[in-house]
């Protein structure tokens, strides 16, 4: 199949028939996606696996708390005698989700001056005040009012309740991509802004216990800070951790020399008052980072636009840590350094995961959930090590003996693939098929391809 005609990644799909199924909407969708007809198998893991444990594989099955971490939630939670805690959680998780980011002071200002103009053109010019209170009256009823969560003793329960588990399950889906996708690597120290519960310091004792010596848990609230203390010790204010070399603080460690293996900051730069704060947050959590940089946030429309501005914060940014001069690229989920084709989209989205995962048990949880999450993360030294495979953001479509993908191309685009074993091969279909919304889609872009390849004729 010829692939190397153009910088786009191009694949043919050849003679569409009735008998795989595929809707005429869909075909001219279909006909992109980079070197689909070739899997790239430089590691040999046809001959050492099976299709249904390609390296592109990253999806986790069902995230269940550590057994510890969940008896003492249990623990605080029965202790507690908190009324109606149900309907507390049920409030506060719809609250954190439908939650946008506060209005900036200039698109303020932008929307003022258009409801005065407005207001002036079918109005006598002379009532000055009373256009005024038109105007705040207006902007009142139309401007999202962010409120900044101030989490005692009580809400800190209660958030607890609604969000230990499920954060939990997608810091655990972000280490474990690190982890599958860089087995050598054996981080020692880390760094969680907005620690909150402690779920990131438990997440990571799960995935790097054996090497990790020193957790830093950042909070400006004492009560959140006690709760996961009293966490680690299964329940109570006395006791032995159960991950040992724990420090809390309310502060980020002044010091420009200490840097961290990996830094986190889940579900908390939302919780920042202003672009500008974000800002210095984010370039902070960077200088302090020695490897990995995690970010997380809600898969929503928001959540997924903050990220990109921390990511291109990051990758456009010229200031250099004086410890660590090394520039950054992105490790996960993008396959590239370009806009996210997400956002340039007429239509945009977020660019959502889903990770399921068991909540702690009560009688409201007892099923098992998903938590839909958007995430960035982002790593010191160059990309042309890591794995530049499409990105599938979709659930996989299977039909019979095709398969749709929806991937997110090194290319910057954003292509819909359909898959089938007679035009791309047994390997590329059966690695496809058995491959899951998040995870990596192992082809050959034609840039990597031998001459021989490019230029052999269309079968």
């Amino acid at each position: 199949m010829a692939t190397g005609r153009g910088s786009r990644y191009l694949l043919t799909i050849g003679r569409w028939r009735r008998s795989f199924g595929i809707a005429p909407q869909f075909r001219a969708l279909a006909a992109l996606v980079p070197g689909v007809s070739h899997v790239d198998n430089k590691s040999d893991f046809l001959g050492k696996r099976p299709h249904r444990r390609h390296p592109g594989i990253l999806q986790l099955s069902c995230v269940r708390l550590p057994q510890a971490l969940a008896e003492a939630a249990q623990l605080l939670l029965l202790g507690s005698a908190m009324p109606n805690m149900e309907k507390q959680v049920q409030a506060l998780t719809n609250y954190l989700w439908s939650r946008h980011l506060p209005v900036e002071p200039e698109e303020l200002r932008r929307r003022a001056v258009l409801l005065e103009k407005k207001i002036l053109e079918n109005a006598d010019s002379c009532q000055t005040e009373k256009h005024h209170e038109e105007i705040l009256h207006a902007l009142r009823r139309t401007t999202y009012h962010w409120q900044e969560l101030s989490y005692s003793e009580g809400l800190s329960l209660v958030y607890m309740a609604a969000r230990l588990d499920g954060g939990f399950a997608a810091v655990s889906r972000a280490f474990h991509e690190i982890q599958a996708r860089l087995p050598e690597f054996q981080p020692q120290t880390l760094m969680d802004f907005g620690s909150g519960t402690g779920s990131v310091t438990w997440a990571a004792h799960s995935t790097w216990g054996q090497s990790l010596r020193q957790y830093m848990c950042v909070d400006s609230s004492a009560a959140m800070l006690e709760l996961a203390e009293k966490l680690l010790k299964g329940g109570s204010g006395s006791g032995m951790p159960c991950v040992p070399g724990v420090f809390f603080r309310q502060f980020l460690p002044v010091s420009p020399k200490v840097q961290f293996d990996v830094v986190v900051a889940a579900f908390s730069l939302s919780e920042l008052p202003s672009k500008a704060d974000r800002t210095d947050v984010v370039q902070t959590l960077w200088r302090k980072t020695g490897h990995f940089l995690v970010l997380i946030e809600n898969g929503t429309k928001a959540g997924h636009s903050l990220l990109m501005d921390a990511r291109d914060l990051i990758l456009n940014g010229k200031e250099k840590s004086p410890l660590d001069p090394r520039p950054g690229f992105v490790f996960a989920p993008c396959p590239h350094e370009l806009p996210c084709p997400q956002l340039t989209a007429s239509k945009p989205l977020a660019c959502s995961f889903s990770q399921a995962y068991y909540p702690i048990p009560f009688s409201w949880n007892k099923k098992p959930k998903e938590e839909k999450f958007s995430l960035v993360i982002l790593a010191r030294g160059s990309p042309e090590k890591a794995n530049r495979w499409p990105r599938i953001t979709q659930p996989v479509l299977k039909r019979p003996r095709h398969v749709h993908c929806h991937l997110c191309c090194p290319d910057g685009h954003m292509q819909h693939a359909v898959i089938t074993a007679r035009r791309h091969g047994r390997d590329l279909y059966r690695c496809a098929r058995v491959s899951s919304w998040g995870d990596l889609l192992p082809v050959i872009t034609p840039l990597e391809l031998p001459p021989s390849a490019q230029d052999a004729p269309e079968s």
